[in-house]
């Protein structure tokens, strides 16, 4: 539809921010408002709080210091001033004029006067004055005032926003089409969306601001709930939709099950009982499983995988397993191996990789499709066009969030029959909320219990200066036949190109906005530079794998096996490096992350993690989990720099606190945000355009039960124009979106 004041232009740089449509536009909702009904007065502002201030321009300037030119803006109301400072801001000379009436938003810090403020970096916008039109006296003062993030320079501003969109509501008045069902509406008690739409731009007078500013008016809390509702709806019927494919309804009978205990290593926990009895019956049913088996670091997931696989193959089919290293593969491969080697019914095991020579390969391919492999196990070369698989009945996908969505179904889509049944891994413990939209057309199995014999890993924090006693401790443990992990956050030099830095973000920046780090490589490790949270500059250096082997291998660590593993390595060299660890042929391991999922090594006992304060929780938690696989005490040392900001606190000492994987992912989802939560970004992460992952826990909980029942309801509550209308919605809007449900 024409929108006014959107031309040709302006529509291209709308779709390279991700607004498409007028629907589009009226969901980018304000991130915060102004009350300019009733803002601050200079004499009741306090020191530490965040504040709106419309005051009168006294005077502005540019001051000289060492920072650089930083402006500075003196606002008035009355007798009274009030300071406002940009860092690096010559931009701002000569934007504002003596007398102009100015609005600003900021956090109030105190200044030299006792009587006098300041702001540092506040938000600020120029108000309208009495030549103004009358629409943008009405939109920008003596109301609730919406406030917009940029969508494009100064030109497509939070006022040209604020324009566009009362205009485009005003055009509509009436005719904006309902999308959720009338009787659902009544019952949670939520306003219709031109109602909700309508408020949420532009908030009637009264609307308390603690309200608006935590997303939490009847407007709002309509359009979370819509949001939420039809991606838990499209799950639903994607999960739907599966289980009318033509599936392998394996038996379970008394063979079977004799069969897998024979291969237990150990008692199963009562957590793995319970995760394989959900399996089993899955695996029972004609429809195609799709299952996520979700567990700490060590509590047994790959035992429970492995049975998976084997009913599948007691059963004639053959089962693949995919893993997101080659290190893990193979050593998946090994496990196996040793795990089957006693079995009455020894399934013959094939590993495939790319680092596998050529002829290699080819003779794994000619197993894989004959079917004389029955186990088969590998990286992203098991879904290559090549691999063909002559009975496939179920795929166990290991560390799910380190491959994209389509990777899977590219794997699930091999055979031509019956579809495979699919379980998916991981062991980043994920919350459920989280889960419910990541995950929500997977079942969920949980592994919430260790084994027995898993010994609790003492967890310690030291500073840079107390290092020299760290590598005392390493070098008596090493003596005293044990081994170690020594991990930093870069491989060498410049952070560019490095893909263990994606999860690093260096947080003693100032906020709002975020700025990325920069990097300037130096002789030492990275160089990154950020902003302290006074604004001023900061420099941090990071210490760099490369480096600091060698610098211990001739230093504090002289005369043990020290040895390197990277990511930058080849493929056959960190397989060797890793297999030398494995052997107890390297004392000391110096690495980046590439250790952090799935390398068992029951020997080693210590893990010093430095620059503990540039890892998120999550990774921290997996990096710790390396240690603590055999019978000796283990240890987690903490190095961290001289800096450490208030969330890196936070974390260092959750790890000190627990070790429950659980209550770390639900801190870590609260500290970094769904969009880092798992390192890299999340290839299946929703882009929610209102709804917060951590803010709308109770929403999601909410939507995912309406959708079920909406699946599922008698038709007496949800007449079929109402039905017809939601599925409407979900096939043109959702599917545009996030491709959930297909066309039909």
């Amino acid at each position: 539809m024409y929108v006014r004041g959107v031309g040709p232009r302006v529509a291209a740089m709308l779709v390279a921010k991700g607004i498409q449509t007028a629907e589009d536009l009226l969901y980018h909702l304000p991130f915060r408002y102004e009350d300019r009904q009733n803002p601050c007065p200079l004499d009741e502002l306090q020191v530490g709080t965040m504040a709106s201030v419309i005051g009168e321009v006294r005077g502005s300037g540019l001051l000289d210091s060492r920072k650089g030119a930083i402006f500075e803006l003196t606002l008035g109301q009355g007798t009274r001033t009030m300071k406002c400072l940009w860092f690096h801001a010559p931009y701002l000379e000569g934007k504002f004029e003596p007398g102009q009436t100015v609005a600003v938003y900021g956090k109030v810090e105190p200044s030299r006067s006792a009587r006098d403020f300041k702001m540092i970096q506040p938000q600020f916008e120029l108000l309208p004055d009495d030549s103004a039109d009358a629409e943008t006296r009405l939109l920008e003062a003596g109301r609730i005032t919406p406030v917009y993030e940029s969508l494009g320079g100064n030109r497509l501003n939070a006022r040209w926003q604020r324009k566009v969109v009362f205009r485009l509501l005003e055009s509509l008045r009436g005719s904006v089409v309902e999308c959720l069902p009338g009787p659902l509406l009544e019952r949670l008690g939520l306003p219709d969306r031109e109602t909700a739409l309508r408020e949420a731009h532009f908030p009637p007078d009264g609307t308390p601001m603690t309200a608006l500013q935590a997303a939490d008016t009847p407007a709002h809390r309509r359009l979370i709930f819509e949001e939420l509702f039809f991606l838990e709806l499209g799950l639903e019927l994607k999960r739907r939709k599966m289980r009318a494919h033509t599936g392998i309804a394996f038996r379970a009978d008394e063979p079977v099950r004799q069969a897998l205990q024979q291969v237990l290593p150990f008692d199963p926990t009562a957590a793995q009982k319970r995760a394989l009895g959900e399996i089993v019956n899955d695996m029972c049913e004609p429809y195609p499983m799709r299952r996520l088996l979700q567990g700490d670091v060590g509590s047994g997931k790959t035992i429970v995988a492995f049975q998976a696989m084997q009913i599948a193959v007691e059963n004639g089919y053959q089962a693949a397993l995919m893993a997101p290293t080659e290190i893990l593969a193979t050593q998946h491969y090994l496990a196996a191996r040793k795990l089957f080697e006693n079995a009455d019914h020894k399934p013959r095991i094939v590993l495939l990789t790319g680092s596998l020579d050529e002829s290699r390969k080819r003779q794994a391919r000619s197993q894989i499709n004959s079917g004389t492999a029955q186990i088969v196990i590998g990286t992203h070369a098991l879904i290559e066009e090549k691999v063909s698989f002559d009975r496939l009945g179920v795929i166990v996908v290991d560390e799910q969030h380190r491959f994209g969505v389509m990777q899977r179904f590219r794997l699930m889509k091999k055979p031509n029959e019956a579809e495979p049944d699919v379980l998916v891994m991981t062991a980043t413990p994920i919350p459920r909320t989280l889960a419910l939209s990541l995950y929500g057309d997977l079942d969920l199995s949980v592994l919430d219990e260790l084994p027995p014999g898993r010994t609790p890993i003492v967890t310690r924090r030291v500073p840079q200066a107390g290092a020299d006693e760290v590598w005392g401790f390493v070098r008596k443990q090493v003596e005293e036949g044990r081994q170690a992990y020594i991990v930093y956050p870069v491989i060498e030099g410049s952070r560019d190109d490095q893909p263990e830095l994606d999860f690093s973000q260096d947080e003693t920046e100032a906020a709002p906005p975020k700025k990325k780090t920069r990097s300037k490589k130096g002789k030492a490790g990275a160089l990154l530079t950020g902003m302290d949270d006074s604004g001023s500059e900061n420099k941090l250096e990071l210490k760099s794998a490369v480096e600091m082997h060698e610098k211990l291998r001739t230093g504090p660590l002289a005369g043990l096996r020290v040895g390197l593993l990277h990511g930058r390595m080849s493929a056959d060299d960190k397989e060797v490096t890793m297999r030398r660890f494995q052997r107890g042929e390297i004392d000391v391991l110096v690495s980046t992350t590439v250790i952090e999922v799935g390398v068992d090594v029951p020997n080693a006992s210590v893990m010093v993690i430095e620059h503990a304060e540039r890892f998120g929780l999550s990774q921290l938690h997996q990096l710790r989990g390396r240690v603590g696989r055999g019978a000796a005490k283990s240890y987690c040392v903490l190095m961290t720099g001289p800096r450490v900001s208030q969330i890196g606190e936070e974390r260092l000492q959750a790890m000190v606190r627990t070790q429950d994987g659980f209550e770390l992912a639900e801190l870590d989802l609260e500290l970094r945000g769904p969009g880092e939560f798992f390192g890299t970004r999340q290839a299946g992460l929703p882009e929610f355009r209102v709804a917060s992952l951590i803010r709308d826990r109770k929403w999601i909980e909410l939507a995912k039960q309406e959708a079920v029942k909406f699946t599922a309801e008698a038709r007496a509550e949800y007449p079929e124009s109402e039905r017809a209308r939601v599925r409407a919605h979900l096939k043109e809007a959702w599917q545009r979106r996030y491709g959930l449900v297909e066309a039909g």
